[in-house]
């Protein structure tokens, strides 16, 4: 036999759980404005960030190195889910010395696994980072 109080109880608890699912659920909705950033530093002065973000159903990915000297040449890549997504040369620029590559990636179900790799091949210096989005 039920009680008011078991009644009361039953009605909280779904109340709960339909406002948790609820919230739960909503979170995919602002998925266009996620963003990931990461920074370190490089095997000798430079330093390197790679930024990841949504952009129409894609992964926006963007990788820097700032060396803060202009006019020194940098082989990139760029991984993603363990593939190499693209690759290319740069050179530093000024005011800062530094330079930066944007690429689009598809957007993989679930978690994407992001890399980022520099290497200047006249000083050896390399500069390497990751992130999960």
């Amino acid at each position: 036999m039920l009680t008011t109080q078991t009644v009361r109880t039953a009605v909280v608890a779904t109340t709960v759980g339909i406002l948790c699912v609820g919230t739960a659920s909503a979170g995919p909705a602002f998925a266009g404005d996620d963003e990931e950033i990461r920074r370190g530093h490089c095997s000798g002065s430079s330093d390197w960030k790679l930024k990841v973000k949504t952009d129409d159903g894609r992964l926006e990915v963007e990788g820097e190195v700032d060396s803060n000297v202009n006019g020194q040449r940098w082989r990139w890549r760029i991984r993603h889910e363990g593939h190499r997504a693209a690759r290319g040369r740069a050179t530093t620029t000024a005011p800062s010395g530094s330079f930066d590559v944007e690429r689009r990636v598809a957007n993989a179900a679930g978690s994407d696994r992001v890399g980022w790799r520099a290497r200047n091949p006249r000083t050896g210096e390399t500069c390497r980072g990751g992130l999960t989005f």
